[in-house]
């Protein structure tokens, strides 16, 4: 009898998962009819994929198309991959949340070296001018133009002075994280891609994902491809830009299933302790919910509450976009080479649909 009613139940959850599948399916080949969706969706519930979608062109020029061979450019997930690693300095008592950056980075020429801190940079308040990003002007001369050594890129463009108070004001930029590379370049006496490798790729066999250089010949990377006026279906390749000088930043590629080796890694304590997760994932409500490498904060799909943490990418095309469910242990991998889809509209259709709230 036992064995009779177990056996009921795992039939009625195959076929509640079966039928939220089959909604979050509809909602793909909707994005993929309407706004031309190339890319990949992957959704997984304790790391186990529940739902894995390739579809259209990774490669326009050779006519490829997407498939478990493809590298994704992810730009700035980069930034939580930066991230850990500070969160494992902290982690070894060799680094402090507080301190300001001329403590690991004496070299730093600009104002913001013994006045904005370690949690100031992972939260975007350093209150820097941000110079590499100021105009259009500046950000081809910045990233496009040519490819800057590290240590002339942040005395160019990162060394600028205050304009606001730090840790008062959230202002989204590269140059933050890039400071923050360096400095893991300098306590580590290393690389910033070969501390990311002994630290975090090869410890979690992420053996699709890297730090990449311009002048990289990747197997199955993915090119990416802007819309002009809004079409979905009129494409052009964007202009040339230098991967190096995004650095800690944005400087990576992956594909879906790494990523959520990644996911895993962070939100189950694989990589860091419970308790330096926490430290991690505390969204700054004064900040606009930003944590260390996400923004974490609570959210409602019709009648489910959950706590959403989230994280972009987007670059030249690219688009990138995760969310992990704190609370439901669900993991949401949007991977993307064109604008033609809103991955932040696309992930709530998806979610609500897996969650039977569409």
């Amino acid at each position: 009898m036992t064995r009779a009613i177990n056996l009921v139940i795992l039939l009625f959850l195959a076929n509640c998962a079966s039928g939220q599948i089959k909604k979050v399916q509809e909602v793909v080949d909707s994005c993929v009819k309407q706004r031309n969706f190339n890319g990949a969706v992957l959704i997984a519930r304790s790391g186990k994929i529940e739902y894995l979608k390739y579809t259209g062109i990774a490669d326009r020029v050779n006519d490829i198309r997407y498939s478990e061979n493809t590298r994704f450019h992810i730009w700035s997930l980069t930034k939580t991959f930066t991230a850990v690693l500070i969160m494992q300095l902290y982690e070894q008592k060799r680094i402090n949340l507080d301190s300001t950056i001329s403590v690991y980075y004496p070299e730093y020429k600009g104002e913001a070296a013994r006045k904005v801190t370690i949690r100031n940079l992972l939260t975007y308040s350093s209150g820097r001018f941000h110079r590499d990003i100021s105009s259009p002007e500046m950000i081809h001369e910045a990233y496009d133009k040519t490819i800057w050594p590290l240590d002339t890129f942040i005395n160019k463009f990162l060394s600028e002075k205050l304009i606001d108070t730090p840790g008062t004001k959230f202002n989204y930029n590269n140059g933050d994280f890039i400071i923050l590379g360096k400095i893991i370049e300098n306590i580590y006496g290393k690389s910033y891609q070969q501390v990311l490798k002994e630290k975090i790729l090869l410890p979690l066999k992420m053996f699709h994902t890297d730090y990449l250089h311009h002048e990289d010949i990747i197997k199955g990377i993915d090119h990416g491809y802007s819309n002009r006026d809004s079409s979905v279906t009129d494409l052009y390749m964007p202009t040339n830009y230098y991967m190096d000088n995004f650095y800690s930043a944005g400087a990576m590629y992956s594909t879906p299933q790494d990523l959520l080796l990644f996911d895993q890694a962070i939100f189950n304590h694989k990589i860091l302790k419970p308790e330096t997760v926490d430290v991690m994932l505390k969204g700054d409500e004064k900040l606009g919910d930003v944590a260390f490498g996400f923004w974490v904060y609570p959210k409602k799909f019709g009648n489910v509450n959950t706590i959403f943490a989230e994280r972009q990418g987007a670059g030249y095309g690219h688009n990138a976009n995760w969310v992990h469910l704190v609370d439901k242990d669900l993991t949401f991998i949007f991977l993307s080479n064109t604008n033609t889809t809103d991955l932040n509209k696309m992930r709530l259709k998806v979610i609500a649909a897996y969650l039977g709230q569409k």
